[in-house]
């Protein structure tokens, strides 16, 4: 019997993506694990693998396509012996295909006007909403469970609980192998505690903004609409900074024995050196140590535990075309400022030609964002959940300051720390931040 092959959820966050290229064509024949597509989420361009083996009867999303939604149909799988002509795709299936390959050569020509197709698009979809939600049932204890349409098929038929089962797929999805190998009535696992309950801001009762073309003139100004990443900094930014209590802590920490010791160190690796250490490179290495300092702030909030990490899991913004990205030096507390210096530059090399894998940017325990390079002396960060903190530094700058009474002129940086106040109360920040600025200003500590 054919099955449908879905659009994946690549990452927790995904709710869309693009269909960037396909990989296999109509009639070719696919096993699980084999490369089927090239999807491109919110932050990276990503490869979909199979789940199950059998033939591509039928693509129903070409290439190109984008705001496909997680779990829409994008191609049909037939099995051994089946033939195409007898799968039966319906009719909504048919007009939404028909529908994209008639928008994609216009959007090549003005993709200013794809957002009336895109929309009517979308309504089309509205009437298959039944038929995904196979793939991707919640489990009793609300849980979501991922499987292949085939695996749930004879999930069915043996009696085996779906809950009861760990997937050996791509990303842990239930194939027809486990199901297979299953014995049915087997014992389900406790129901995992309720902790990564997200918390909604329905109850905020804040009305929402006016859209602003209502007070400019037509023809005054150029439209350019949201892609991918824009929206979901939009909406993931809006929700952080609406539903966690934010205070921000500030520090000028002294980089004079910083940059001596920089100096010393990029000198005696010589020309052909294996690193170049920059001054973000010692603020991460000193976020690290000062957080194993100060485990309740490497720590993250749920409704009803809060989490504290076992290792400095430092993020780091990352500029690139589309927006801002925070991948994560894992870790960081057991690597040495060239191994930070090197991990940096490579994360950074992949963030900007959109090749980072989810694994390389979801998580973390504490971001650093660094404006210093653009001459920026002090700014505030919006927390990046389901982290609880994240500095803001700025440049370092010659600044007259007091000594013993007497005003010397040295290199100061300003750090300024947004904290979230469920988890990290005030007297926690401020000590962190002390731990943090002695690190910075005796670089050589951080070696004790």
């Amino acid at each position: 019997m054919a099955t449908n092959i879905l659009m994946p959820a690549l990452s927790p966050t995904m709710e869309e993506g693009k269909l960037a290229r396909w990989l296999v064509k109509e009639g070719d024949t696919v096993k699980s694990g084999d490369i089927l597509a090239e999807i491109e989420t919110d932050k990276a361009t990503m490869e979909f693998e199979a789940v199950d083996e059998g033939r591509i009867g039928k693509i129903l999303v070409p290439e190109g396509s984008e705001g496909v939604k997680v779990n829409a149909p994008i191609a049909v799988l037939l099995e051994e012996g089946e033939k195409a002509g007898a799968v039966d795709i319906p009719a909504a299936m048919k007009s939404i295909s028909e529908a994209v390959k008639a928008e994609a050569p216009k959007k090549a020509e003005a993709p200013k006007a794809d957002a009336a197709p895109k929309a009517e698009i979308q309504k089309a979809e509205a009437p298959k909403a039944e038929a995904p939600k196979a793939a991707l049932a919640p489990s009793p204890d609300g849980n979501r469970i991922f499987a292949s349409p085939l695996a749930r098929r004879i999930a069915a038929g043996k009696g085996i609980d779906l809950a009861s089962l760990s997937g050996s797929g791509p990303r842990g999805r239930i194939v027809k192998a486990d199901v297979e190998s299953a014995k049915p009535g087997a014992a389900k696992p406790a129901a995992a505690p309720a902790a990564a309950g997200a918390t909604s801001g329905a109850s905020l009762g804040v009305a929402g903004l006016p859209d602003a073309r209502m007070f400019y003139k037509a023809g005054e100004y150029e439209e350019i609409p949201h892609d991918s990443m824009r929206k979901a900094i939009a909406k993931r930014l809006t929700s952080a900074k609406a539903l966690i209590p934010h205070y921000y802590l500030t520090i000028d920490c002294n980089l004079t024995a910083l940059m001596a010791t920089r100096a010393a160190l990029n000198a005696a690796a010589g020309k052909n050196a294996a690193y170049k250490l920059s001054v973000n490179d010692f603020v991460v290495k000193a976020s690290a140590m000062a957080l194993m300092k100060h485990p309740d702030v490497n720590a993250s909030w749920t409704d009803t535990a809060i989490l504290r990490h076992k290792h400095a899991d430092v993020g780091i913004a990352v500029a690139i075309p589309s927006g801002l990205i925070t991948p994560i030096v894992f870790a960081a507390e057991t690597k040495g400022l060239a191994a930070i210096s090197n991990e940096v530059k490579e994360l950074a090399v992949k963030a900007k030609d959109k090749k980072l894998k989810p694994n390389e940017y979801e998580g973390g325990g504490f971001s650093v964002s660094n404006l210093g390079m653009f001459g920026v002396k002090s700014f505030t960060s919006i927390i990046n959940p389901p982290q609880s903190c994240i500095i803001a530094v700025g440049v370092g700058e010659e600044r007259a300051i007091v000594v013993d009474g007497k005003i010397e002129v040295a290199t100061m940086m300003t750090v300024t720390m947004s904290c979230d106040h469920r988890v990290v109360d005030g007297a926690t920040g401020a000590k962190f931040l002390q731990t943090f600025k002695q690190f910075i200003e005796e670089p050589a500590s951080m070696l004790l």
